[in-house]
């Protein structure tokens, strides 16, 4: 049931379009480019659209909480990574793509330690618009090169990636702090218990 469900399917269609919105990178051609520029925003909808049909229809699962953030950061990350490798990514935009993904690992770690003290990393509205800058960003930088001669797309993608840089230094930051919060109020660990390895 809870894989079949709406909210799930749209969270496995995300990560299903990733390996195709990748392949879209090694084709030659400007209708290669907006392809991969609209999938990678239908797959960043879905996001949105995820969450708020699994509240709206009390759909929401232990899989999709699971499910969800792994497919964001996996969407982004790929995407990051070929925009660099295929040298799209303008060079001063290659330090706030490098602040995303630290971002992200650093989100990562503290939502699985809280996720053992049973606490909740909830997502902030700051954080919602960083993502929203940033999906916009990606979606200008794949584009890149074939967008409208008269407007400078890489650009416009490069700058919103440094906007949203900034913003995830600040969302960052607040989730640091709202994770050692609870770090320092967590009572030891038990003897014997398993620890967790990198």
């Amino acid at each position: 049931m809870a894989l079949t469900s709406l909210p799930n399917l749209l969270t496995l269609s995300r990560i299903l379009a990733i390996p195709v919105v990748i392949a879209t990178f090694y084709v030659e051609g400007d209708f290669a480019r907006w392809f991969g520029c609209a999938l990678f925003t239908a797959a960043a909808l879905t996001d949105w659209l995820d969450g708020h049909v699994a509240r709206r229809w009390s759909q929401q699962s232990e899989l999709g909480r699971f499910l969800d953030p792994i497919a964001d950061k996996l969407l982004v990350a790929a995407t990051l990574l070929m925009l660099t490798a295929t040298l799209r990514l303008p060079a001063g935009a290659l330090l706030p793509a490098l602040v995303i993904l630290c971002r992200e690992i650093l989100v990562s770690g503290l939502r699985e330690y809280l996720a053992e003290l049973r606490v909740g990393l909830p997502v902030s509205k700051l954080a919602k618009w960083k993502t929203a800058i940033q999906m916009t960003a990606i979606g200008f930088l794949i584009v890149g090169d074939a967008g409208p001669a008269l407007l400078p797309v890489p650009e416009i993608g490069g700058t919103l990636l440094w906007v949203a840089g900034l913003l995830t230094l600040v969302t960052g930051y607040d989730y640091l702090r709202a994770g050692l919060a609870h770090m320092n109020r967590a009572p030891p660990p038990r003897q014997g218990k398993p620890q967790h390895l990198a």
